[in-house]
């Protein structure tokens, strides 16, 4: 990617954005920091610079969209992330989630299936702030079982089940974050692994996300 400037106009259109956020329901001061943080018209074309903070998802290539700053902050919110805690994220896309996740002082470790994608986070846009993003080509299905267990879980597609192995990957009271459903909405859950490896699940808003799809793609 080019390099990009942040000037004190998207600054303000940021500010703009988490007042809107803000006003749908997003409480946790923290997140609502972390998205007026990052500059998500980094991780857009250029030619949509004008629209990059507006509240909604647009297409990034490869069927794939940089999620609603709503829709991100709504996961971010559900998962409760911690300084220091290893969080497992299913879909990096355009590395706007990600890079949440960092500004919140999480170690990302973070799964894409699209290897075009895949190849894009090799120029990082802001690799120099956030070196607690680690980017892997993979299958979101399998996780990254070498480096598990992880204290959270983010899957930002839509899963048609409860990935087991992503369970498997999750410490006795970690927590996994998903959008569950095949059909045009999703039920977002939130499920909390128990120390005797059961789980319980909570559901909250129905959301609309591409769909999770098994195995890796271009390579």
């Amino acid at each position: 990617m080019k390099k990009r400037e942040d000037t004190y106009r998207h600054k303000g259109l940021r500010k703009k954005l988490v007042e809107i956020v803000k006003e749908k329901g997003i409480t946790d001061e923290r997140v609502l920091e972390a998205l007026k943080e990052v500059p998500r018209h980094f991780f857009m074309d250029p030619g949509l610079d004008s629209m990059a903070y507006e509240d909604r998802a647009f297409p990034i290539g490869e069927g794939q969209t940089i999620s609603q700053p709503y829709t991100v902050a709504y996961q971010t919110q559900l998962l409760r992330v911690e300084p220091l805690e290893k969080i497992l994220e299913i879909g990096t896309g355009s590395m706007y989630q990600a890079s949440v996740l960092a500004a919140l002082g999480a170690l990302v470790f973070s799964v894409e299936r699209q290897k075009n994608l895949f190849e894009k986070t090799k120029q990082f846009p802001l690799q120099h702030l956030y070196r607690n993003i680690k980017f892997f080509y993979g299958d979101g299905f399998e996780g990254l079982p070498t480096y598990a267990p992880f204290d959270k879980v983010l899957i930002t597609a839509a899963a048609p089940y409860i990935p087991p192995r992503l369970i498997d990957q999750l410490k006795p009271g970690g927590m996994m974050v998903l959008p569950l459903n095949e059909g045009a909405y999703q039920r977002m859950l939130r499920i909390t692994k128990q120390p005797d490896g059961s789980t319980t699940e909570e559901a909250f808003e129905n959301f609309s996300f591409v769909p999770m799809l098994k195995g890796r793609n271009g390579g």
